[in-house]
């Protein structure tokens, strides 16, 4: 019995001290959310106003431009998808990377070459482990990103959108990233960059500009420079925004995770700790059984040789 108590009174140790360690990172993941939702409110604006300035100019304009034509038949196609670096977030990375998957097998059955940009360690394992190609990736930074991020992952991608596809171009941009809805809720998501669906975004300008009087614009020198100007700059707040979108979404994937191991352990540690007060009730039981047994067996020697 002493030996099964010494095993309970270790094991509640140990998750007494694994408890501590979930409930410092639940902590600070919930620091981090909160600092990410500001980044987020901070830089949604400015994206969707970029939006509705580059429709403006496509739609008051017939220039046949990148960021605006679509191909007639597109034959390959960029992916960006956006993952963590680190673990411990529930099911953050699998279910953008399930996103993805999914994607990607529509991509191909419409008859599409899909070229593959990845954003977080987990995505780049979870490419390099099926022996996938990656164009490129970038790690290092998804727990905090930064504009200056975002500008590297834009530049090859603008690059590839603004070559032919014979020579290793891409007629479409395609990002896969979470978004960030509630501290409850954040979804996977997929979106197209480039070319940009003038439908869509005009009905999404119309219905934020509600009630709104919508600027008339003139272009100088022309819109087609125009439209050269704003292509980098439309590209890279989008995918700023998504990076921001990811890094708050994880990190509230995050603390909702520790809190379920922590919530755990605790659970773990009362069970451990009924267990242990039983052996204990057992042994002080066995032992007061033993005494009780010698002190008869005493007392019947002692009246057999009276």
């Amino acid at each position: 019995m002493g030996a099964k108590l010494r095993v309970y009174k270790r094991r509640i140790r140990s998750v007494t001290a694994t408890k501590k360690i979930t409930k410092a990172m639940e902590m600070i993941a919930a620091s981090r959310v909160v600092k990410a939702q500001r980044q987020v409110a901070a830089s949604t604006p400015y994206a969707s106003e970029l939006t509705r300035a580059v429709t403006a100019v496509a739609t008051g304009s017939n220039t046949q431009h990148p960021l605006t034509t679509e191909v007639e038949k597109p034959s390959r196609a960029a992916l960006l998808l956006i993952t963590s670096d680190r673990g411990l977030a529930g099911g953050y990375s699998s279910n953008v990377i399930k996103a993805a998957e999914q994607l990607t097998e529509r991509l191909k059955a419409e008859g599409k070459e899909v070229d593959a940009y990845i954003v977080g360690r987990k995505g780049v394992s979870y490419y390099s482990f099926r022996e996938r190609k990656v164009v490129e990736s970038w790690t290092g930074f998804t727990d905090n990103p930064t504009y200056a991020d975002a500008k590297a992952i834009a530049a090859p991608l603008i690059d590839a959108v603004q070559q032919d596809t014979a020579e290793g171009g891409v007629d479409e941009l395609h990002i896969v990233t979470t978004e960030f809805i509630s501290m409850m809720t954040q979804t996977a998501i997929d979106d197209r960059l480039l070319p940009l669906s003038l439908d869509k975004a005009a009905e999404e300008s119309a219905e934020a500009s509600k009630g709104e009087i919508l600027p008339l614009f003139d272009f100088e020198p022309s819109a087609e420079d125009v439209l050269d100007a704003l292509l980098p700059r439309y590209v890279e707040s989008r995918i700023y925004n998504a990076l921001l979108q990811a890094a708050a979404s994880k990190h509230a994937a995050t603390r909702r995770a520790m809190k379920s191991a922590t919530d755990n352990a605790e659970d773990l540690i009362k069970s451990l700790s009924r267990l242990a007060n039983a052996a204990r009730q057992a042994e002080i039981t066995q032992e007061i059984s033993e005494i009780v047994g010698g002190a008869s067996a005493l007392a019947d020697a002692t009246a057999g040789s009276d």
